[in-house]
Formats: structure tokens, sequence, C-alpha cells
């Protein structure tokens, strides 16, 4: 047996993927319960939507991530964290899609990453099949 085949564990590796992914949206949705979602309602209506939308974000920031960290309806789940990043770029970060960091890092790095992960969790996951 070679020395990588030691790494490969899809499981442990979706599982990985799939906590640290609630974990980290959940820290946003921590900061939403904590001060309110003012902001975004702003954002929604500007967008000439309802404000009442905006609370939407509590089922991709907090509902969606503790599905996700206990392991319940994960497919499901990683599609509403990946709808709420689009969102979330389509109405936030639009006017940033074409800038860098001084470091040098796209400016959306961080909401793609999220964005990606989502999709990957929910594309990869075993309850999928």
């Amino acid at each position: 047996m070679k020395f990588w085949n030691h790494f490969h564990h899809p499981r442990a590796a979706m599982a990985l993927l799939r906590t640290t992914l609630a974990v980290l949206m959940l820290l946003h949705g921590w900061a939403k319960l904590r001060y309110g979602i003012g902001g975004i309602e702003s954002m929604v209506q500007a967008a000439g939507a309802p404000g009442w939308l905006a609370y939407a974000v509590y089922l991709g920031e907090v509902v969606a991530p503790l599905m996700l960290l206990v392991g319940l309806w994960v497919v499901p789940a990683a599609l509403v964290v990946a709808i709420n990043m689009a969102v979330a770029f389509a109405l936030a970060h639009t006017g940033q899609v074409l800038q860098l960091h001084s470091s040098g890092g796209w400016a959306l790095e961080l909401q793609a990453l999220f964005l990606v992960c989502a999709l990957v969790v929910a594309l990869g996951h075993p309850q999928g099949r």
C-alpha cells in the first residue's frame, strides 16, 4: 500500500468540509442574531423586494448551518447556504466582482469559497445518492 492511500477518506473529507462550512457560516449568523439585519433589509428593499425577505438570511446563516452541523438534511441545507451566498453576491457584492485586495486576492474570495464549498457538500454528500 502506498503512503498516499492512507489519505483517501472521502466520508471523513466530506464531514470535515460540512462541519467547517457550518461553523464558519454560523459565526456570520450569530452576528446577524446579535446585531440585527437592518442593513440587509435596506439592500433587499433597494432591490425592489419586500423587506421581510431579509429574514431569509437566518435560514442560510443559522438554520441551514445547524442542519449541516448535525448532519440532518445535508443536501437541502447545503443548497440553502449556496442560495444564500448567491443572493449575497447579487445584493451586496456586485461592485466587487472585478476587484482585488491589496494582498492580491480576489475581493470576493470568502464569499466564493462559501458558495463553492456549499455546492461541493450538496453534490458530494452520500445522502444525495
